[in-house]
């Protein structure tokens, strides 16, 4: 188990007292709260929290961007607004004295949660059993701290969606196999994009035993991917994509890579949430988007570019369900708290991991950033 919670000491204010409480009641404790801890306190909003919660944010972006904004600073408290992956990244990259909150405990990550860690080592075992010193084990950056400092430990890194591409050539460089995780879907869609056959990119199945999972492994194959996948992004289809086209004339759809290989195919451009923002925000005004990624990121981008047509590339809404669980009523009884000298929620990593996880954070910067991408990459 890499990650501890601490701050466990009694709470000063029981979160039940929160919960009848007014948007304008919270909204004006938080900022009580806030000038309380003035500049001890940094508040991190990742782009998919709802917009109640944003608003309080002193940084918004995705979970990378904002760790490392944090670590940045010098405030001893860090309030990430995002789900547990990320605070664990933030506690990863933090400096010692900094503290690390997620005001509710309950917002996880379910494509995070789908490598675990004793699931991975059996994995490894298995694949360096049949191949030898021949793979390089890459995660994405939606990964625990654990995964991390696995693959830090094994010879790998971390990537964003943004950087997938390089890193993937960065271990095709030094060994013949990957195994990505935890993204099924990222891994297939950058695979594709560097010319891997779709027929020799391998699945690992972790809910069969590993000697099936590793008879599923083609031995000419590259690619192993985890089976893995985004809640929200698993759900994007064609035939919502075909539907839209049809409705309205001259749409175009930007999808992000964790959307299913198909629906990438079908979209007219394929990148990570701040391609998607510069996407729509530098298209011409008329423009008509149908935007493959959380709700609530889609409608912050209806709601800033009224002159452009940008809807949800699905009907139903397709928030990230957990993301949701972080609210004002949450947030408000972390401030509070803390403002009162009382740490609630603290996230920690234990110094090993973070020492691993780190080794793979610095070979994805050893990398460079990811090059402008173009709709047609």
């Amino acid at each position: 188990m890499s990650t501890v919670l601490s701050g466990r000491a009694e709470p000063k204010h029981a979160l039940a007292l929160y919960r009848n409480l007014s948007d304008a009641e919270l909204s004006a404790r938080i900022a009580r709260a806030r000038e309380r801890l003035g500049s001890r306190l940094v508040i991190l909003g990742h782009h998919y929290q709802r917009d109640e919660v944003i608003r309080f944010a002193d940084f918004v972006g995705d979970s990378y961007r904002l760790s490392r904004a944090a670590a940045d600073l010098d405030a001893e408290f860090i309030v990430f607004c995002g789900v547990h992956f990320m605070a664990e990244s933030a506690d990863v990259l933090a400096k010692p004295h900094q503290r690390v909150i997620l005001p509710d405990l309950g917002a996880g990550c379910s494509m995070a949660d789908m490598a675990d860690a004793d699931d991975v080592e059996e994995a490894w075992g298995e694949l360096t059993d049949r191949y030898g010193d021949t793979v390089t084990p890459l995660t994405y950056m939606n990964s625990t701290a654990a995964i991390k400092a696995f693959c830090g430990r094994n010879g790998g890194l971390v990537c964003t969606s943004s950087n997938a591409r390089e890193a993937f050539r960065w271990a095709w460089d030094r060994k013949e196999r990957i195994l990505f995780l935890p993204d099924e879907h990222l891994g297939r869609n950058t695979g594709a994009a560097l010319g891997v056959a779709l027929e020799k990119m391998s699945v690992w199945n972790p809910r069969v035993p590993g000697e099936k999972a590793i008879l599923a492994v083609r031995d000419d194959s590259p690619l192993v991917l985890w089976k893995g996948y985004c809640s929200v992004h698993q759900r994007f289809s064609v035939a919502q994509a075909e539907w839209l086209r049809r409705e309205y004339p001259g749409l175009k759809i930007v999808v992000h890579p964790e959307c299913p290989y198909e629906v990438c195919q079908a979209a007219d451009a394929v990148g990570s949430t701040d391609f998607i923002i510069r996407t729509v925000t530098d298209s011409p005004s008329g423009s008509k988007w149908a935007v493959g990624t959380e709700i609530h990121l889609v409608n912050r981008l209806a709601h800033q570019f009224p002159d452009k047509l940008v809807l949800s590339l699905q009907q139903n809404v397709c928030a990230c369900a957990t993301m949701y669980r972080i609210d004002p009523m949450h947030l408000c009884w972390a401030l509070e708290n803390l403002a009162d000298g009382v740490v609630v929620n603290e996230i920690r990593v234990d110094d090993d991991t973070i020492h691993w996880a780190r080794v793979a954070l610095e070979r994805m910067l050893e990398i460079g950033p990811a090059p402008a991408r173009t709709a047609s990459d």
